[in-house]
């Protein structure tokens, strides 16, 4: 479950503010856990500043806390406050639009646009991929990656996303495409048919990114339309 934390506190010393959290982010490149921070100052009081800061999980926040560079950095964040921070701890119950967005993110620019490479940001590190048209159904991202490079490679795809549903960690998507067959796919020569058709996928997501994936598409129906098998 995502996990929030939000770091209110009192300072005139936001420039200095500023260039600390600079100095957090070098210090813990490559081993912090946060996904994503801010820092927001009161219109009403420019001295109330807040800091949120968001994890996976609060596993994932307490091993960014016990970091020695997160020791020191909150000790001189506290010297440039007035009086000691306070701290309020989130779980995250309900973030289902950023989930959709990231989901519309990853059609717009790992299928639509033919980026594949797009996927390691959009995607975790231990992502898994369960599609019956892939060579396995529990694929990790880089074998995800190399084998949907074929398929977009060979037809072009263009997604249509006909609806998104989102509960909890979960977004489910109805879609159709269009596209032609360019390009060699599992072993068939480009025929320069167009294909088209429709699926399902449904999306876990983590920390703001996709963690999990299962694809369903009429695969019978593309190999009908590229001539590989006759129609019923």
């Amino acid at each position: 479950m995502t996990f929030v934390q939000i770091i209110d506190c009192k300072t005139d010393r936001v420039d200095e503010m500023n260039r600390l959290l600079d100095s957090w982010a070098e210090a813990t490149q490559g081993k912090r856990t946060a996904t994503h921070a801010i820092m927001g100052r009161d219109r009403s009081d420019s001295t109330h500043v807040l800091e949120i800061v968001e994890f996976p999980s609060y596993e994932e926040a307490m091993e960014n806390s016990n970091l020695p560079e997160t020791d020191r950095i909150f000790r001189e964040m506290t010297a440039l406050c007035d009086g000691e921070p306070t701290f309020t701890d989130l779980d995250v119950v309900r973030d289902e639009q950023l989930n959709k967005l990231v989901l519309q993110k990853f059609v717009d620019e790992v299928i639509n646009k033919g980026n594949v490479d797009a996927a390691d940001g959009l995607c975790t590190s231990d992502y898994r991929e369960h599609d019956p048209s892939l060579s396995t159904y529990d694929a990790d991202l880089a074998t995800a990656k190399a084998e949907n490079r074929e398929i977009l490679e060979a037809f072009h795809p263009a997604i249509t996303i006909e609806a998104l549903v989102a509960e909890g960690d979960l977004v489910c998507m109805r879609m159709s495409y269009k596209g032609r067959h360019t390009g060699t796919y599992k072993g068939l020569e480009a025929t320069n048919r167009d294909v088209s058709g429709t699926g399902h996928a449904t999306f876990r997501c983590k920390g703001g990114k996709i963690a999990e994936s299962w694809w369903n598409w009429d695969d019978f129906g593309l190999m009908r339309q590229l001539g590989v098998v006759e129609a019923q």
